[in-house]
């Protein structure tokens, strides 16, 4: 024997490792083999429209030239109530489709993907939060829809962040129309007080977590009550920023 102690798989390796037995990963996008065991192969994956040049506090497209830090005109002007905004990626395709197959056709496999994709480019932060609070739905919409597309996207998230799902601390208490059919402005007013704390957060430093920040109306309201419950950073997370 060499003495070298022996490499032993994680317990909660197992179901991934015997569903890709099984299951080979196969690319979302265009039906070839996958890359790292995920349903996405390596030539899609290099072609996605990643968010590389984006204003910190708001993940707006920023000039490619700009310094790594600079914020955009209109956060230098009126900073928004959220403290920073990480986006995978801009909201163009194939973002665009995988989105709206979890979104509309309910295929799981397409929130997995997109949240690893989301901890690979969210593991080199230097500050992490304490808890991942996923955007809540109204009991309408999620009775209507079947689940919350934001916390589909954080389970497999917090697992890899080893940051703690915070689903109970804030709740939506008044049904929305859809942001989609209004303007800046009014989503603002849409929002105002659809959102509660049921209780504060144990963390100074969160991060909100949804599929695609727009505006940032909903990331607005939402960071606004929890700051006045306590909470002293609110991050923004996303798949994309339209």
């Amino acid at each position: 024997m060499d003495g070298k102690p022996k490499q032993r798989l994680q317990v909660d390796d197992w179901p991934r490792i015997i569903q890709q037995w099984l299951y080979p990963p196969t690319c979302l996008l265009c039906d070839a083999p996958g890359t790292q065991g995920w349903d996405l192969c390596a030539g899609c994956k290099n072609d996605l429209p990643y968010a590389r040049h984006a204003c910190p506090r708001c993940a707006s497209p920023l000039p490619a030239a700009a310094a790594p830090d600079s914020t955009c005109g209109r956060c230098q002007k009126k900073p928004p109530r959220f403290d920073a905004v990480i986006a995978l990626c801009h909201y163009q395709e194939p973002i665009r489709h995988l989105l709206h197959a979890f979104k509309f056709q309910h295929r799981h496999a397409c929130a997995r993907l997109l949240g690893d994709l989301l901890a690979e480019r969210l593991a080199t932060l230097t500050e992490k939060p304490q808890l991942i609070i996923p955007v809540p739905l109204h009991p309408q919409r999620y009775s209507e829809r079947g689940f919350n597309q934001a916390l589909e996207l954080g389970r497999p998230l917090s697992r890899q962040l080893h940051i703690p799902l915070g689903t109970h601390y804030c709740r939506r208490i008044r049904a929305t129309i859809p942001q989609t059919e209004l303007n800046i402005e009014l989503r603002r007013r849409n929002l105002r007080g659809a959102f509660q704390v049921t209780e504060k957060p144990p963390a100074d430093h969160v991060a909100l977590l949804d599929d695609i920040v727009t505006t940032g109306a909903t990331a607005g309201e939402l960071t606004r009550v929890l700051k006045r419950a306590g909470v002293a950073r609110v991050d923004v997370w996303c798949c994309a920023k339209a």
